[in-house]
């Protein structure tokens, strides 16, 4: 997917002027996602926050390479600059000599649990599961997915709506998970478990798009796709899953 967030504001000042940035290709690594192949200056289409989750993962570290904050997948250049911020107030602290570790832990904890609540309403809506990744969740993990917050209310039957209510969205379950991930070095963190929900692949079929916003489903049905490592020698192009890994200046 393309991460045309980090280029546009706020979040490209804010990159810029408080952080380092860096790139790692994750096409070899198992948890790599699959999509299709998108061209430099094709097509790009608004989606919700945390979508392509296993295609694309933004991490955010301190100078020493501690994991502060991550989001997995596409998120909103306004909604990444609040987490772009908590993740400056983490390395505060993390940085600070009046905390001992336990208390770093400690305020690791509360303050991403603590700021679910302070995400403004916009956001939220802006984070609730695709479709097909909510639909992946209800058939493969009804009961142990940390995503559906009711599963009594999720059925399966076919030509049942899926209803909202019964899931949680990206942006609270993010923070729920990091937190049994306190200030961990990023060489430890494991992405695959972070990066874990909905379909491996991800493809709105952005470079078969259309003027009229029709997707042309032939010429998407022929394009190549990325992801894979076989895949990508095919393409003879980047792939497009990354690793973002944005620390802070000094």
């Amino acid at each position: 997917m393309r991460a045309v967030s980090l280029s546009q504001e706020p979040a490209l000042s804010a990159l810029k002027n408080h952080f380092v940035c860096g790139t790692k290709d994750i096409t070899n690594e198992p948890y790599a996602g699959e999509s299709g192949m998108h061209d430099n200056f094709g097509n790009a289409v608004v989606t919700t926050n945390g979508a392509g989750g296993h295609n694309l993962q933004l991490f955010m570290l301190s100078p020493d390479g501690v994991v502060l904050n991550c989001l997995p997948g596409y998120w909103a250049p306004q909604d990444l600059v609040l987490e772009m911020q908590l993740a400056s107030r983490l390395n505060r602290v993390w940085q600070s000599p009046q905390y001992s570790r336990q208390q770093k832990d400690y305020l690791f904890k509360k303050m991403h649990l603590d700021h679910i609540s302070q995400h403004p309403a916009e956001m939220v809506r802006r984070s609730h599961l695709q479709g097909f990744d909510a639909m992946y969740e209800a058939e493969n993990k009804l009961h142990t997915s940390d995503f559906i917050r009711n599963a009594s209310t999720v059925s399966l039957a076919s030509g049942q709506h899926l209803p909202a209510s019964a899931f949680k969205t990206a942006d609270e379950v993010m923070h729920e998970r990091i937190v049994a991930h306190p200030f961990e070095q990023y060489d430890r963190f494991n992405v695959a478990a972070f990066s874990d929900y909905g379909k491996q692949r991800y493809d709105k079929h952005e470079d078969a798009m259309q003027a009229d916003g029709r997707v042309d489903h032939e010429k998407a049905a022929n394009m190549p796709s990325i992801g894979k490592a076989q895949d990508h020698k095919k393409a003879g192009t980047e792939n497009n899953s990354k690793e973002w890994g944005n620390t802070f200046r000094q």
